[in-house]
């Protein structure tokens, strides 16, 4: 069974946050051929979280806010352009079962929105300043580390069918 699980997060990130975003890459991808990423496809975490995905031979897909698939960062499996700018945030949420948050600032908590109102669960690394609303919070989870971010996004994942 294949868990599809998708990663936001800023466009702009600091070394340690994409260091973050690079292991968490590296773990879903570890995770086997059941885990496939789905990100936003462009720079900072997306990029990073791709990185580490290809680094250990792991399948990402990037969902482009644009119409040109060679606007999409370097390592990605495949590059989906969407041309439906920041609307293609739904998409990627939509793309997961489950969805890791790392840091990220407006994008990254629309995304999560999405995500919370769509039922699904949101583990989240770093800091996005983001506090849902109390029937929203069991569906929200923090995590320390990136292994314990992907650990709770592939149990969950393998819970749902």
């Amino acid at each position: 069974m294949t868990l599809n699980i998708s990663v936001i997060g800023g466009s702009e990130v600091s070394p340690e946050i994409c260091e973050v975003a690079t292991e968490v890459g590296r773990l879903l991808a570890k995770a086997g051929a059941t885990a496939t990423v789905f990100c936003g496809g462009l720079l900072g975490v997306m990029e990073c979280v791709s990185k580490g995905v290809r680094e250990e031979n792991g399948l990402v897909i990037g969902i482009l806010p644009g119409t040109r698939p060679e606007d999409g960062n370097k390592y990605l499996s495949a590059a989906l352009p969407t041309g439906m700018g920041y609307a293609r945030n739904f998409l990627v949420v939509r793309a997961g079962k489950v969805v890791i948050a790392i840091d990220g600032s407006v994008g990254t908590i629309s995304e999560a929105s999405f995500a919370l109102n769509e039922g699904k669960k949101v583990i989240e690394i770093g800091d996005m300043d983001f506090n849902p609303k109390k029937k929203y919070e069991p569906n929200f989870t923090r995590a320390k580390t990136p292994k314990e971010a992907v650990d709770l996004a592939i149990e969950i994942a393998a819970k749902l069918k």
